[in-house]
C-alpha cells in the first residue's frame, strides 16, 4: 500500500476522530446514556490507531529530512550518519504500515462484550459429558490465565462425571473477541475409562460462545416474560430443596427458555437470568451478521453452523487437529489444561488475512 494512500485514509479517520473527541463533551450527548457510550467506545477503538498515525508521521517526515541532506549536504560525516538513520527509519516503514493496515479494518463491536460460554455433551453417551467437563475444565483454567472472570450458571451432571450441559458467563477484558473461535464441535479420540478392551471411541460436544446483551442492546417487555421458581438442585448448603430460588424464564413470542440457580438468592438468579434471557434474544439479531460472513471466513465459526467439526482431541497420540487452518499440534496435556492461546492466535491471524484481502486492503 503507498504511503499517500494510507495517509489519505488516515487523515479522514482523524477527523472523524476530532469530531467524536467534540461531542463526547457535549452535554446533550452525556444526557443520551445509549449514545455517549456508543461513541466513547468509539473513540478508544480509534485511539490506537491515531497513535500509530503520528508514528507513521513522524518515520516518513524523518526519511525525508535524511534524503534531504543526502542530496545536499556536503560534509560526508553528516551524509554517512543520515545514511545510517535513512536505513534504520525505511525498516520501520513496513511493520507500520502493517500495524495500521489492521488497525483500519473495522472491529467487530461485539469483540469487547463480555459472553455466555455453553458446553453441551454430543454423541458418546456418558464418554460425551466426561469430555464436555474435560473442556469445561480448560474454559476455566485459560479464563484463570487471561484474568477472567468465570461464573456457572446452569448446569447438568452426566451420570459418569462431567456435564450433560453448563452454562457460564464470562466476564473481562475482550472475552467474546477471544472465545467466539471456540464455537462448534470439539471431538474426542480416546479410550473411555468404561471400555474394558482398550478400543478408542469418537466422542464429541459441542461449544456455543454468544456475545453478552447489553442493557439497551434489547428492549424486554415484562408481559413477554414468563417467571416460574422452583427448587435449586445439586451441591449447595441447606438452601437446596428447601427455597425457591431457583429461576426458570420462558420468552412466550420466541419460546427461548433459561435457568438460573447457582444462587441462594431468588432475586440473584433472577438478575442473571434476565441478563441471559437479553443475550439469546439479541443473538437472533447477531446471527444474521454472522451467517453473512460465514461463506468468506473459514476461521469464523461462531459462524453459527454450530454442526461444524472444529477441533480434534486424539489421546493416544497426544494431538490436538484444529480443522480450519489445518493446524495440528502435539501438546494436548497442556492445551486441555487451558494453554489455548497458540491456537486461537493462529486463528486471528488467519482471520485478519482473510478480512484484509475482503477489503481490498
Amino acid at each position: 500500500m503507498a504511503d499517500n494512500m494510507i495517509l489519505d485514509r488516515l487523515e479522514g479517520v482523524r477527523l472523524r476522530f476530532e469530531e467524536v473527541a467534540e461531542q463526547i463533551t457535549d452535554p446533550a450527548v452525556i444526557s443520551d446514556v445509549k449514545r455517549y457510550i456508543k461513541l466513547n467506545k468509539e473513540y478508544k477503538n480509534l485511539e490506537p490507531l491515531m497513535e500509530a498515525y503520528k508514528k507513521f508521521k513522524n518515520i516518513l517526515s524523518n526519511i525525508s529530512d535524511a534524503r534531504e541532506i543526502l542530496n545536499n549536504e556536503k560534509d560526508e560525516e553528516m551524509r554517512e550518519m543520515a545514511k545510517m538513520e535513512l536505513e534504520q527509519l525505511e525498516e520501520q516503514v513496513e511493520p507500520i504500515e502493517e500495524e495500521i493496515k489492521l488497525l483500519l479494518l473495522p472491529a467487530d463491536p461485539e469483540d469487547d462484550k463480555n459472553a455466555i460460554l455453553e458446553i453441551r455433551a454430543g454423541t458418546g453417551g456418558d464418554e460425551a459429558s466426561i469430555f464436555a467437563g474435560d473442556l469445561f475444565r480448560m474454559y476455566s483454567k485459560f479464563c484463570e490465565q487471561k484474568g477472567w472472570k468465570m461464573e456457572v450458571t446452569h448446569f447438568s451432571e452426566g451420570t459418569s462425571g462431567g456435564y450433560k450441559e453448563i452454562v457460564a458467563n464470562v466476564s473481562g477484558n475482550g472475552v467474546y473477541g477471544v472465545l467466539k473461535y471456540e464455537s462448534g464441535v470439539h471431538r474426542v479420540q480416546r479410550v473411555p475409562q468404561t471400555e474394558t478392551q482398550g478400543r478408542v471411541h469418537t466422542s464429541a460436544a459441542t461449544v456455543a460462545v454468544l456475545p453478552e446483551a447489553e442493557d439497551f442492546d434489547i428492549d424486554l417487555k415484562e408481559t413477554d416474560i414468563r417467571k416460574d421458581t422452583y427448587c435449586s438442585s445439586g451441591p449447595g448448603g441447606q438452601s437446596v430443596n428447601t427455597t425457591y430460588s431457583a429461576v426458570r424464564l420462558t420468552h412466550i413470542p420466541s419460546g427461548i427458555v433459561v435457568t438460573c440457580q447457582d444462587q441462594k438468592s431468588q432475586l440473584k438468579n433472577l438478575d442473571k437470568a434476565m441478563n441471559e434471557l437479553r443475550t439469546r434474544l439479541y443473538n437472533l439479531e447477531y446471527q444474521k451478521y454472522l451467517d453473512n460472513i460465514s461463506s468468506k471466513r473459514k476461521t469464523m465459526v461462531s459462524t453459527g453452523d454450530r454442526s461444524a467439526k472444529i477441533r480434534t482431541y486424539n489421546w493416544p497420540q497426544g494431538r490436538v487437529t484444529d480443522h480450519r487452518i489445518n493446524l495440528t499440534m502435539y501438546n494436548l496435556a497442556a492445551i486441555i489444561d487451558g494453554d489455548i492461546g497458540e491456537i486461537i492466535s493462529k486463528l486471528q491471524v488467519e482471520e485478519n488475512s482473510e478480512r484484509l484481502k475482503e477489503a481490498g486492503i
